[in-house]
C-alpha cells in the first residue's frame, strides 16, 4: 500500500502542476507477470480529464517519474497502460521498514460496531452450517477490529417458537424422565435427537390422514403432534408454569452443548439476546406500528404490513392468535441494540443467503417505523454448506455434528503429523495443541477461503491436506521459517544487496498486505485474506526452493530478515482467520 499511495502522490502531484487536474483518478494496480514492470499506471479513468493519447501522458508520466523520484527505475507502456519497475534500494528500504508486529495505519475513521453471528435455535446441536456462520462472524470482527473500530460480538438465542416447541413435545411423548445425563450425551444432541423424533412422528401420522382421504395441506395442519406443539406454544406465551418449567430446563441442557461446541472454536461473544424477551418488545412495537396505522388488521385478526409500493410482497407480523412469527423478534432485537449501544455505529447480521428476503423487509420495516438508525444495518450473506452426498437436513438429522467434525479433524491432524515424524520430541500436551491448531486451521481456512456468496462443498480429507490451498500447508510453511530462524546464530548484517526476481515479488507481495485487510473490511470477505496469504506462502516456497538462505555471506543476512517479515505476515493474516501457526510440525 505505501508504494500505490506514493505513486498516487507523485503522479497527481505532476498532474496538477501541468494540466492543474486535482480530481483525478488514478488507479495503481500490480504489473501482470507476462509485462515487465513491478506496478501499472491504468491511463484510461484520467484520459477524459487530459484529452491526449494514452501514450502521450504514459511517456510524460514515465518520463518524470525517472527524472524526478529514484525509486522508479524504469517504465513502458503497453496499450493505455503504463508499468514501472521499482528499484531494489527501495524495495530493501521497505522492507526494513515492515513494523515486526505489522501495526498499519489505515486511514479510517474509528466507529463501533455491533456484529451478529452464530445465533442458533434451541433445537438442535450446532452443525457444519453453524460452523460457516460463526467462523465468519468472528473473522469479521477480527478484521473489523484490525483497521481500527470497536467491536462488540453478539448473537440472538432463538429459545422460543414452534420449532422449539416441536422439540419439547417429542420428549414429553417419547422421553420423559431421560435426561442427557441418563444418557451420556452433550445437551445440544440430546435435544436435537427429539427434533429428529418429532418430525418421524409428523411426517407418519401426516401420512396416515393422507391415506384416508385427507388433502397433503390439511393433514399437515391436523397432525396430532403438530397441533400439540401449537397448544404448547399458546401456553408459553400465556406464561403457563409447567410449560415454562420444562421449556428453561431443555434449553439449559442445550447451552451447556453451545458452550462446549464454541470453546472447541476458540469462539467467544460479549453479549447475548434472547428471542423469548425481545419478541415482547417487537409485539409492542408492532402493535403500536398498528395504532399508529403503519401497519394494518386483517378480518381473522393476524397484524401485517404492505410492502408491495417498495418491492416487496406483504409480510405477517402477528399470527391471528396473536403469537408472534420470526420477524417480530427481530424488530425488538433491533430496538433493544440501539438502546443498549446508543453510540453504536453500524450492525451487521450475518445469515445465510435463503435469509436475503427477510432481511430486505425487517430494514424496510424498521424504517418505515422512522428509526433513524435502520440505515445503519447490513447484511453479511454467505451461501450453503453442502456435503459430497448432498445438502443438510437437520429435520432429518442428516447434519454434520460440529464437535464430531472437530474430533475427527482433529483425529486426521494427528495421523498425519504422527507420520511425518517430525514432533516426537515434544511433550504430549505440547502434541495434543498441536493437533488440535492444525485441525483447526484445515477447518477454519477450508472454510473462510471462500467467497460468502458462493457455497462450499466441504470435504475435510480435502482441507486438512499439508499441500495445496490449505490451513496446515500455510502453517508448514511458517514453521519452516521459524526453523530457519532458530538455525541462524549469524548476526544479521548486510548493505546493498540486488534483488532476485523472487525476492522483489515477495516484498511487493508483503506490501500489499494492508490493502488486502482494507478490501475484506470493504467487502465483507475474509477470503480475500486466506488467498492472499496462499499466494505469498507459494511464493516463498518457489524462493526457498531456488535460494540459499543459510550461510555466512551478506546476502543470507537479508535472505533471513526477509523469511522472516513473510512469517509476520502469515501470523498476522492466519490471526485475522481466527487462526493459530505453531512454531513447530
Amino acid at each position: 500500500m505505501i508504494i500505490e499511495n506514493l505513486l498516487k502522490k507523485k503522479i497527481g502531484e505532476y498532474l496538477f502542476q501541468k494540466y492543474s487536474i486535482s480530481d483525478n483518478k488514478i488507479e495503481i494496480i500490480k504489473t501482470r507477470k507476462e509485462f515487465n514492470g513491478d506496478y501499472t499506471v491504468v491511463l484510461f479513468p484520467i484520459l477524459p480529464l487530459l484529452k491526449i493519447k494514452p501514450n502521450e501522458i504514459g511517456q510524460e508520466i514515465g518520463k518524470f517519474l525517472i527524472d524526478n523520484e529514484k525509486f522508479v527505475e524504469d517504465f513502458n507502456i503497453i496499450d493505455g497502460f503504463l508499468n514501472l519497475s521499482i528499484a531494489d534500494f527501495f524495495l530493501v528500504d521497505l522492507l526494513k521498514a515492515l513494523d515486526e508486529n505489522l501495526e498499519f495505519n489505515y486511514d479510517l475513521v474509528n466507529e463501533y460496531f455491533l456484529i451478529e453471528f452464530s445465533s442458533p435455535n434451541t433445537n438442535k446441536p450446532l452443525h457444519l452450517g453453524h460452523v460457516r456462520n460463526i467462523l465468519l462472524g468472528d473473522s469479521i470482527s477480527r478484521i473489523f477490529n484490525e483497521v481500527g473500530n470497536y467491536v462488540h460480538k453478539t448473537q440472538i438465542i432463538n429459545d422460543r417458537g414452534i420449532h422449539i416447541c416441536k422439540s419439547m413435545v417429542a420428549w414429553l411423548q417419547f422421553g420423559k424422565d431421560t435426561s442427557p445425563k441418563s444418557l451420556n450425551l452433550k445437551g445440544d444432541v440430546f435435544v436435537g435427537n427429539f427434533y429428529v423424533k418429532y418430525n418421524e412422528e409428523f411426517e407418519k401420522q401426516v401420512n396416515e390422514l393422507v391415506s384416508n382421504g385427507i388433502s397433503e395441506e390439511e393433514a399437515k395442519n391436523n397432525a396430532p403432534i403438530y397441533k400439540d406443539a401449537k397448544e404448547l406454544l399458546i401456553k408459553w406465551e400465556n406464561g403457563d408454569k409447567e410449560v415454562i418449567n420444562l421449556w428453561k430446563k431443555m434449553n439449559s441442557w442445550v447451552y451447556e452443548g453451545f458452550s462446549v461446541t464454541y470453546e472447541n472454536l476458540n469462539v467467544s461473544f460479549d453479549s447475548e439476546y434472547f428471542e423469548s424477551n425481545t419478541y415482547l418488545k417487537g409485539k409492542e412495537i408492532v402493535l403500536k406500528g398498528l395504532s399508529d396505522k403503519i401497519f394494518q388488521q386483517k378480518d381473522d385478526n393476524s397484524v401485517w404490513v404492505n410492502l408491495e409500493p417498495y418491492g416487496l410482497d406483504e409480510k405477517i407480523l402477528l399470527r391471528s392468535d396473536g403469537t408472534s412469527v420470526y420477524i417480530t423478534q427481530d424488530i425488538g432485537t433491533a430496538f433493544l441494540r440501539y438502546k443498549d449501544h446508543p453510540k453504536m455505529d453500524g450492525m451487521i447480521y450475518t445469515t445465510g443467503n435463503e435469509q436475503d428476503y427477510h432481511f430486505k423487509v425487517l430494514f424496510k420495516i424498521l424504517s418505515l417505523l422512522g428509526y433513524r438508525w435502520a440505515d445503519k444495518l447490513n447484511h453479511l450473506s454467505y451461501g450453503m454448506v453442502d456435503l459430497p452426498t448432498g445438502k443438510m437436513k437437520s429435520r432429518e438429522g442428516s447434519v454434520v455434528d460440529a464437535d464430531e467434525l472437530i474430533e475427527s479433524m482433529n483425529k486426521k491432524a494427528k495421523t498425519i503429523s504422527e507420520s511425518l515424524g517430525k514432533i516426537n520430541d515434544l511433550s504430549a500436551l505440547d502434541q495434543n495443541k498441536l493437533y488440535r491448531q492444525v485441525s483447526l486451521a484445515a477447518l477454519k481456512y477450508h472454510i473462510l477461503k471462500v467467497d460468502p456468496k458462493k457455497s462450499i462443498l466441504f470435504d475435510p480429507n480435502e482441507s486438512i491436506d499439508f499441500n495445496g490451498n490449505t490451513g496446515p500447508f500455510i502453517q508448514y510453511t511458517y514453521a519452516r521459517i521459524k526453523s530457519l530462524s532458530r538455525k541462524n546464530k549469524n548476526k544479521m548484517s548486510f548493505t546493498k544487496v540486488n534483488l532476485s526476481d523472487k525476492e522483489k515479488d515477495l516484498i511487493i507481495q508483503l506490501n500489499d498486505l494492508p490493502n488486502v485487510i482494507l478490501n475484506a473490511y470493504k467487502n465483507l470477505n475474509p477470503g480475500l485474506i486466506a488467498n492472499y496469504c496462499y499466494e505469498l506462502v507459494k511464493l516463498y516456497n518457489s524462493f526457498y526452493q531456488s535460494s540459499t538462505i543459510l550461510g555466512n555471506e551478506q546476502i543470507n543476512s537479508f535472505r533471513i530478515m526477509l523469511s522472516n517479515k513473510v512469517g509476520s505476515s502469515i501470523k498476522k493474516s492466519m490471526s485475522l482467520l481466527g487462526i493459530e501457526v505453531p512454531d513447530r510440525m
